[in-house]
């Protein structure tokens, strides 16, 4: 990453173009923009202490990477500053969480998930906001990630006074809770930098208290291996018996610890037309998810993050769930009858995964 103008702007013209680029991400739809530099000692010693306790499961490129991703510069040359971005996605036409947890057969698939994959639209949109800067002071070093390489994006959102880091491990606003993307812009800029925001979570244990399998092992601590968002997308395997009965009806990701957290309060809806919920994902019947064709489970999810679970992983997650609508007797005879019947339809299927997970399943119905 090279940069021509770098050296020919000083400290006041880089603080008005900092307030240029706030004002830019806010007309192209980021709801907070801020600056952080590239010393992340801290969260490099944390993030080791949590990979040699083998808390990020089978996720090896956690570890693949070594030190680049908390050492900016030896990811992208010359970076001395992180442009960080928040995207809100919270739809304003969801039908709500609570109310899909709470009534099995419906499927509960997490809320960053209902719409369009966010990783290309707010990629776009940082190219945009590179870009203006680029027409603003002439050409300049920068690389645009969003989720797509080792980037430690929590540390830097928190260093770029975004929020702070959560119990549950999230990033919290006070203005916005916890319903956000995050996106950053690798620079070589030497902008001037954000303060961080200080801890606003007290003594509240809301997010450990609720999280169903007991991930949040501690406060700022968590255990992939038992988190279901972990287990649902990322987990390739068979998922432990052990955590199965504790999924309910969670087939994608999982939201419990941002539903309960007292700063979701403040959360705000999103304005963006394609993070609204598609094909009823919302509050999906279970049944016909299960029935999908890997033909179907393509094209129904077409533009969304959901497909990069692929079929296999689809229909492993949602056996796990029928099998727990019928374990807490929560549907009536005939929804009994017609989960029974899907499940059985799959106990041939070819992956050996899903038909353990099928076999499983049918096994939770009361005697």
């Amino acid at each position: 990453m090279t940069s021509t103008t770098v050296d020919s702007l000083d400290p006041q013209e880089l603080a008005a173009l900092a307030g240029r680029i706030r004002q830019w991400g806010r007309e192209l739809g980021f709801q907070h923009t801020g600056f952080a530099d590239t010393d992340l000692a801290v969260a490099e010693a944390r993030l080791q202490e949590w990979l040699a306790a083998q808390r990020h499961g089978d996720m090896e490129y956690m570890a693949r990477h070594g030190s680049r991703r908390s050492r900016p510069a030896e990811l992208v040359p010359d970076t001395v500053r992180v442009i960080s971005v928040r995207m809100d996605y919270s739809p304003p036409r969801a039908v709500p969480a609570e109310e899909v947890l709470d009534r099995p057969p419906l499927a509960y698939i997490s809320r960053y998930a209902l719409g369009r994959d966010y990783h290309k639209l707010m990629r776009k949109r940082l190219q945009r906001l590179a870009g203006r800067i680029a027409a603003h002071i002439g050409d300049f070093g920068y690389r645009v990630f969003v989720d797509s390489a080792p980037v430690l994006e929590k540390p830097l959102a928190q260093k770029a006074g975004l929020g702070w880091m959560g119990k549950h491990t999230n990033i919290l606003s006070r203005e916005a809770g916890s319903w956000f993307f995050l996106g950053e812009i690798y620079t070589d800029l030497p902008l001037p930098v954000d303060q961080p925001v200080s801890d606003h979570c007290g003594s509240c244990t809301a997010c450990i208290d609720v999280c169903p399998t007991q991930a949040i092992t501690a406060p700022y601590q968590l255990d992939a291996r038992r988190c279901i968002s972990y287990l649902t997308i990322e987990h390739h395997g068979a998922i432990p018996e052990a955590l199965r009965r504790d999924m309910g009806n969670r087939i994608y990701g999982c939201d419990d610890c941002q539903l309960v957290c007292p700063w979701n309060r403040y959360a705000q809806l999103t304005g963006e037309g394609d993070f609204a919920p598609r094909h009823g994902l919302d509050a999906p019947d279970m049944v016909a998810l299960f029935e999908w064709s890997e033909e179907e489970f393509l094209r129904r999810t077409e533009g969304s993050a959901i497909r990069r679970i692929g079929h296999q992983r689809w229909l492993r997650n949602i056996a796990v769930a029928l099998g727990n609508a019928l374990a807490d007797g929560q549907v009536d005879q005939t929804a009994a009858t017609r989960i029974r019947a899907a499940l059985q339809a799959r106990q041939q299927h070819p992956s050996a995964v899903v038909r353990e997970h099928v076999d499983w399943a049918l096994r939770q119905a009361p005697a």
